[in-house]
């Protein structure tokens, strides 16, 4: 049953609100599905709405993992075919920032070919770290492409005050 069907009958069947302007001509039905097509091929391209400003599409941006314990903060990050004179990690009073280039070339060369690849990227990653971390004695390691932070914490939780609230 069709939608215009439901719709009262003292209109023309040309006349129903509901009615598509593509039943009616043919260039019509023919720009809907060129749109449609142009849609379905063009999705996934758009810009991502959370992609900071001047960063590329494609940047390398390596994962991180930071696992808290009683203990001590650990940071872990991935960051293949790099070494560690590429890199550099900085400690301020309320971060862990860890900077670095990756450049990478290829090149290939046969009989009738010659093939030159070259990709590099810079990247930033920055861990908000809590008050109570000792930055003295933070530890860090790079074996196999995973760079690995150790922060202990100090004894002291963190220091939280109750704020009176006054009525009014």
């Amino acid at each position: 049953m069709a939608i215009r069907d439901l719709m009262p009958s003292l209109w023309k069947k040309s006349e129903v609100p509901v009615r598509r302007r593509e039943a009616e001509n043919p260039f019509f039905a023919l720009q809907s599905e060129m749109n449609r097509l142009f849609d379905e091929f063009f999705r996934g391209f758009e810009p991502t709405p959370f992609r900071r400003l001047g960063e590329r599409p494609g940047a390398f941006r390596p994962s991180v993992d930071v696992v808290e314990t009683d203990k001590e903060i650990v940071v872990k990050a991935e960051l293949p075919g790099m070494e560690e004179k590429d890199m550099a990690v900085l400690v301020s009073d309320d971060a862990l920032t860890i900077t670095g280039e990756k450049k990478d070339e290829r090149e290939e060369q046969g009989k009738e070919y010659y093939h030159l690849e070259r990709t590099y990227g810079s990247f930033r990653r920055v861990i908000p770290l809590p008050e109570a971390v000792d930055r003295d004695k933070i530890a860090c390691r790079f074996k196999n492409g995973v760079l690995i932070v150790s922060i202990p914490k100090t004894g002291a939780a963190p220091r939280a005050q109750k704020v009176p609230i006054k009525a009014e």
